[in-house]
């Protein structure tokens, strides 16, 4: 069937994915090829208040304009109208604090997981339940918020994601995926749902203060991978499509549970099974590991799930890609004074290729991407820099090695304690923009990890892809698990390319961390006094 007939008969998957930079739609079909995409550029905003935050105008504002130049790009590829998809699936940054009263208002504004602000709560919670409550999650937010005494906290009916919000509004259902509800508050593997006996410990802990609700009753229901999750309202295709195109096919179009961008990760790069691990490159950097067994706590490590329910390890940076974007724009800007523009992406494959060009350890210089806090190396904020002694060989080879570098050296301090552990990655896969120029952040990858990474041809486009992977094994999986169906219907024959550290790469990378590590002190002393 040709490509514009599956499109009208909605054969489709439509993933849509809210980053952190860019907010990313793509459609599939029945073989999981690309058919078209939209994507809408947004930026988050430092409120005065110290929080990191986007607006709800913003949110849907950017959805629109994401929804309508997918359409428009299914209209120039196919030459047909995009008024029906098969089933939709949302995701979005993980953690954070949207929360709501029983009118459906948002109470303060969004809190999303870049803020470093919930120190106090997180380290409290951590010994109360035993586990690793990172900054990030909700349950942080929302303890913090008690500490503080804000006066909003009592008028919460509903407590959610970004990816739960944006469903909730499309189909009315209060629900979310396992994977993003595994970043609200801890999830008991036995059940699959939220942990009974520590929603009792934050219940005990707050009774005092009389707000009224239990917090099971705040949080959305948690469902798996594959399972209903309503479908789009006639309000919702609204919301998707101001100009009421969508959603005029007789049957409505369901939905699959909401999911976090780590689960859409892991679904992009096939690592839902066991001793399966991913890192995914955006904003920020993490990796993922399913895991065989439990682990002893680790502050640096969260536990969390995969979209199927089972355990993972995740080693979060709150720092990835954003410096390096800042410097390609930079060099791009350069060029237009020098009267040569040219286009980002042919900006990008120059700077990085020239990375593969510069010493092992890049010449002495020196680089933090600290653009927010990071708590694997105990900062409450960050400041961008570059570094180097008199001596070091400073060229545009070994800067740009260097800034790769850096985007890797957190995730690596995280990544040590997974190995000191004895935790066992059969396969490593990676995606994220950073990965479009072939064979340059993948090598340096595998440097700085000394494993084999591997990167297929969906890397770049992320999650979004991931998340209409999800959607069509909710329309189309039948019951099969997660990871098989991943296995036989998508990834049979999927076209890979797997990369295995250089040793040269690896001692110079090696080098990087050691000065790195010695050099926190003046990333500590550039917060103090800038």
């Amino acid at each position: 069937m040709a490509d514009s007939d599956v499109i009208t008969a909605g054969d489709t998957a439509l993933g849509i994915e809210f980053g952190s930079t860019r907010i990313k739609a793509v459609l599939t079909g029945p073989d999981h090829a690309v058919l078209a995409l939209g994507v809408h550029d947004w930026e988050n905003v430092f409120l005065p208040e110290r929080y990191w935050s986007y607006s709800l105008d913003a949110v849907w504002s950017g959805l629109q304009d994401c929804y309508a130049r997918l359409a428009a790009d299914v209209q120039a590829r196919h030459g047909v109208t995009l008024s029906t998809v098969g089933a939709i699936g949302v995701s979005a940054m993980m953690h954070g604090y949207l929360a709501f009263d029983a009118a459906g208002e948002l109470l303060a504004p969004f809190r999303t997981w870049r803020n470093t602000t919930t120190g106090p709560a997180a380290a409290e919670l951590t010994r109360l339940f035993g586990c690793n409550i990172p900054q990030r999650w909700s349950i942080a937010h929302l303890y913090q918020a008690i500490l503080n005494d804000e006066a909003h906290v009592g008028r919460i009916a509903y407590l959610t994601t970004l990816a739960g919000y944006v469903h909730w509004q499309l189909t009315g259902e209060k629900v979310l995926g396992v994977g993003d509800a595994s970043g609200m508050f801890p999830i008991d593997p036995a059940t699959g749902s939220y942990d009974v006996t520590r929603l009792a410990q934050f219940d005990d802990l707050v009774a005092p203060r009389g707000y009224g609700w239990a917090l099971a009753d705040l949080l959305p229901r948690v469902l798996p991978a594959g399972a209903a999750a309503g479908a789009l309202s006639a309000e919702g295709a609204k919301l998707l499509d101001p100009s009421g195109t969508l959603g005029q096919a007789p049957a409505p179009i369901p939905l699959c549970p909401p999911e976090g961008d780590a689960g859409t990760g892991m679904v992009a790069t096939n690592s839902v099974a066991r001793r399966t691990g991913n890192v995914s490159a955006g904003t920020s950097l993490f990796a993922m590991v399913v895991l065989e067994r439990e682990l002893p706590l680790h502050e640096e490590i969260d536990i969390v799930t995969t979209p199927a329910g089972d355990p993972v390890a995740m080693v979060h940076c709150n720092n990835g890609a954003s410096e390096l974007d800042a410097w390609a724009g930079l060099f791009g800007e350069f060029a237009a004074r020098a009267g040569v523009p040219v286009a980002d992406a042919v900006t990008f494959g120059a700077l990085f290729r020239a990375a593969l060009d510069g010493e092992p350890d890049a010449g002495g210089v020196l680089a933090f991407n600290y653009l927010a806090g990071e708590p694997i190396t105990g900062l409450a904020e960050g400041r961008p820099l570059v570094v180097r002694p008199p001596d070091a060989r400073f060229t545009l080879a070994n800067f740009m090695r260097a800034q790769l570098f850096a985007a890797f050296a957190t995730l690596k301090l995280g990544m040590r304690l997974l190995e000191a552990e004895g935790v066992a990655v059969d396969r490593l896969f990676a995606h994220g923009g950073v990965f479009k120029t072939e064979g340059v952040a993948q090598r340096l990858l595998a440097a700085a990890l000394g494993a084999p990474v591997t990167v297929g041809d969906t890397a770049a486009e992320g999650g979004a892809w991931g998340m209409a992977v999800l959607a069509d094994y909710r329309r189309s999986g039948g019951g099969t698990p997660l990871a098989d169906w991943l296995d036989t219907a998508v990834f049979a024959g999927a076209a890979t390319r797997t990369l295995a550290p250089d040793p040269a790469d690896v001692a110079g990378f090696a080098a990087f961390l050691e000065r790195y590590e010695r050099a926190l002190a003046v990333q500590r002393a550039a917060v103090a006094a800038i």
